[in-house]
This record gives C-alpha cells, structure tokens and sequence, in this order.
C-alpha cells in the first residue's frame, strides 16, 4: 500500500538527495565508477525497506531528523545525479554562484525573523502574499535577461509543487528552501569569497565575514 502523495513525495525527495550526496562522495577521487553507480542505485533501493516494531521504511526515520526536504533541494540533487550518471554538461559556475547568493540572503532573511529577531514574521509571506509572488517574479525575470536559466527554474518548479500541494507544507517557503539547502548555500558563499580573494586584511571575524559576503551577492547581481 502507497503512502499519501505527500509521504510519497517527501519520502522519495529524501532518497534522491541522499542518492545524490551518496554518488558525489564515492565519485570524488576516482569519478564515477560502476560501482559507485550500484552503490547509489542499491542506496535508491534499499532505503525504502521497511524496519523497526512500525515497519517503517528508513527514509521516513531518516525524514523524522532532516524533516522535509525543499523542492528546490530535490532538483538540485537530481541535477546532480544527472550530471555524473549520463554525462551532462555540468551547471555554469556563474548559475551556480548566483543561486547560492540568492538562496544564502533568503535564509539570512527568512530564518532570523521566523525565529523572533524582531517583530515582523517573513514565514507569513509564504502563504500567498502577492508581495513574495511579484519578488519571485521579479527575481526570476531579472536572471532570465541576464542569462541564467538555473534560477528561473527552480523558482517555476517549487511554485508548481506548491500550487499542487505535493508537500504537507502550505508555506510557499518550505518549497524554495530548507535549513539545510540554506547551510549549504551560506558555505558556498563564504567558500567562494574567500577563494576570490574579497577577504581582505579588514574583513575578520564575524561581522566582518558577513560584510564581505553581501558585498560579493551585490557584485554577482550587478555584473
């Protein structure tokens, strides 16, 4: 018996980000291998097997930590399983650099506010504001004329997911972004600022670290 759409979905969103994490890993050093490859399809697999006293398959134990996981995240993960399972072109570093940027000020956004820093929640946003409707827009069209095709896709496909209620969430949010996809995107911020050298002499400590990095977003955004 198939759990409901939303069980369903979240579930297989957890097995294709961890199937996506598994292959980069076993591929770092020697690229992808056939083994790799029965590794990551065994992981697809295998996960799904049901344990415990509930019988419970392990990505809903797996989901009872991370909790859902982004629509945003799931793409990403299946681009990446695409990419090194069929050979295709990997995304443009620029693509790249720019939605970390994005996703790295949303959760600077979001994550303080939703937690109290202050007395305006932005998680209420996410419930159709047209506000959040016409920046996404305006987001989306601002990368499609400046060439980026990565950005606009993402924010189309978690709109669609959304419309259709493919996840137990209702907030509009939880489709563009989770705590871990906003990790990942604040350490590839920093790891690229310090790698191009926006680090200097002034920028210590933590403030410091913060000023560099919205420095480098309005540097990628103005270019």
């Amino acid at each position: 018996m198939l759990p409901p759409l939303t069980d369903f979905v979240a579930l297989l969103g957890i097995d294709l980000v961890l199937c996506a994490g598994c292959l980069r890993l076993l591929s770092w050093r020697r690229g992808v291998t056939p083994w790799a490859k029965w590794v990551t399809a065994a992981c697809l697999v295998l996960s799904w097997c049901p344990v415990g006293a509930a019988h419970l398959p392990i990505l809903a134990y797996v989901r009872g930590i991370s909790s859902d996981l982004s629509i945003t995240l799931v793409v990403l993960a299946c681009l990446g399983l695409c990419q090194r399972l069929l050979g295709l072109r990997a995304t443009a570093q620029r693509e790249r650099m720019v939605v970390n940027a994005v996703l790295a000020t949303a959760a600077l956004f979001l994550y303080p506010l939703a937690l109290g820093w202050g007395d305006w929640d932005a998680y209420r946003l996410g419930w159709g504001a047209p506000g959040m409707w016409a920046a996404l827009f305006a987001l989306s069209l601002i990368g499609w004329v400046n060439g980026l095709r990565l950005l606009p896709l993402l924010v189309a496909l978690a709109l669609l997911a959304w419309v259709a209620g493919l996840l137990e969430s209702n907030n509009l949010w939880d489709y563009l972004i989770d705590p871990w996809l906003a990790t990942a995107a604040l350490l590839h911020c920093i790891k690229s600022a310090a790698a191009s050298g926006l680090a200097g002499p002034g920028a210590r400590g933590p403030v410091g670290s913060f000023n560099v990095f919205l420095q480098w977003a309005l540097m990628l955004f103005s270019a």
